[in-house]
């Protein structure tokens, strides 16, 4: 069973995410986490750029949020891990200890731009720290002086700060703090995402929830993409239907541009050109779905263009759909990964991917009589999250917590033949895996079904 949370209401007026989150108190618990990994050194994020048009549709930087639930631009967290107290090398100075500290960041209020976007909360505000859930909010203009009083105390924490190393922004406010305290290079350079892919990996019974109402949506927007499909209809009038209904079900965006890939298009991984017209004895690829709270969902399914496959695409389909079910029945938590396409050349035996290839490899010919194994051009999946691509350890098994893809697929471009059959899935506290996919049509006669 899906485990569920409960939620909390987005108190903050700034918030423009549906209202069910993370609650407040988790968001600290993984600032506190992150800490831990510090060992005495701080951490600083930045907030994402705002798009360069104007008044576009804003996205917040994955792990910024991930942190702090924080939708708004121009913001930065500091996270001071606790340290004990030391005696600096050959002159005998003590630096006292120091204590676990957040500092959320604010810009101020613009009230000029605010007729346009809508009030904003920063750091003046009396009870802007309980509203943002963390311990202590302070205007933008005062992070250089925070960081460098922390450094002053003692230069060897230039060594021990990490931030998004690819962020201008955090690159900047770095060379500054080096200047302001006498020091000819800058920070050490420590990509923070190296603490939080760790973190991210493993979702929490609320982040679950979340991820499943994402799927639910991304579900029905499927089903109404199934509806619309026929021959005379454009890939794109299909992808129209699939936006519409995830924007009904309260989603905020798609977890991807929508790729519906018909006929020769099917063939092609992440067709996004979506302006061809569906065609009588075709498929059709639709691979979309939606973000719920800024978790995303990953489904792809594959239809005939009249609504009943042909004898060829029904066995096509079927080996794709045999690929998914293996790989899933061979799950054994914290001993399979999910692999890729250079293991899988080396003939590595311990991931979901090798056995999904392997299926595909022996059911099955081509027109010229060669297995299909060489038509699956991509690896089995991939993880899921606030990114539909989260972040993850490769390397390591799966266990519970996890949640990715299980999407083998054949693409057969002489038969002008694409199918991919896509499902998340997480694995629960008993090591099984959920399909969080499950109540969607799967067996080519449930898809056939479902299209009516």
């Amino acid at each position: 069973m899906i485990l569920r949370a409960v939620f909390a209401l987005v108190l903050s007026t700034t918030s423009a995410v549906a209202l069910d989150t993370v609650p407040k108190n988790e968001y600290r618990e993984r600032r506190v986490k992150l800490s831990a990994s510090l060992n005495g050194g701080a951490a600083v994020l930045f907030a994402a750029t705002e798009p360069l048009l104007d008044f576009m549709p804003y996205r917040q930087d994955s792990d910024f949020y991930y942190l702090t639930g924080w939708t708004e631009p121009g913001a930065a967290l500091v996270i001071v891990g606790e340290g004990p107290e030391t005696v600096l090398p050959r002159i005998g100075t003590k630096v006292p200890a120091h204590f676990y500290r957040e500092i959320l960041f604010l810009p101020e209020r613009n009230f000029v731009m605010e007729k346009y976007t809508g009030a904003k909360l920063d750091a003046s505000a009396t009870d802007a720290a309980t509203k943002a859930g963390v311990d202590a909010v302070m205007p933008m203009r005062d992070l250089p002086g925070v960081l460098a009083q922390f450094a002053e105390a003692d230069r060897r924490r230039l060594r021990t700060l990490w931030w998004q190393t690819d962020f201008e922004a955090g690159n900047a406010v770095m060379r500054f703090l080096a200047a302001s305290v006498g020091n000819d290079t800058a920070p050490e350079a420590h990509d923070v995402r190296a603490l939080t892919i760790p973190l991210r990996s493993i979702k929490s019974p609320a982040e679950i929830a979340l991820l499943k109402k994402a799927s639910d949506a991304s579900i029905k927007a499927q089903l109404a993409g199934m509806k619309a499909i026929k021959p005379g209809v454009t890939e794109r009038t299909v992808a129209g239907v699939e936006i519409a209904e995830s924007m009904k079900q309260g989603c905020e965006r798609e977890s991807y541009a929508p790729i519906v890939g018909t006929g020769p298009n099917s063939v092609t991984l992440h067709y996004s050109d979506n302006s061809a017209t569906i065609k009588a004895g075709e498929v059709v690829v639709i691979d979309a779905a939606c973000e719920y709270s800024m978790y995303a969902s990953d489904i792809t399914r594959t239809m005939p263009a009249t609504g009943h496959f042909t004898a060829r695409q029904k066995e096509i389909y079927e080996i794709v759909l045999g690929a998914q079910q293996a790989a899933a029945a061979a799950f054994v938590a914290g001993k399979m990964r999910l692999g890729n396409v250079n293991e899988r050349i080396a003939d590595v035996r311990d991931t979901l991917d090798k056995v999904a290839f392997d299926y595909i490899n022996t059911h099955g010919k081509d027109l010229h009589g060669e297995p299909l194994g060489k038509y699956f051009l991509h690896g089995l999946g991939h993880s899921v999250g606030i990114d539909v691509h989260d972040p993850y350890d490769p390397a390591k098994p799966l266990d519970r917590g996890n949640v990715f893809t299980i999407e083998p697929g054949i693409y057969i471009s002489e038969e002008q033949i694409g199918v991919r059959i896509e499902d998340v899935v997480y694995v629960n506290e008993e090591g099984k895996l959920v399909d969080l996919i499950g109540s969607l049509a799967h067996t080519a006669k449930e898809v056939e079904a479902a299209m009516r």
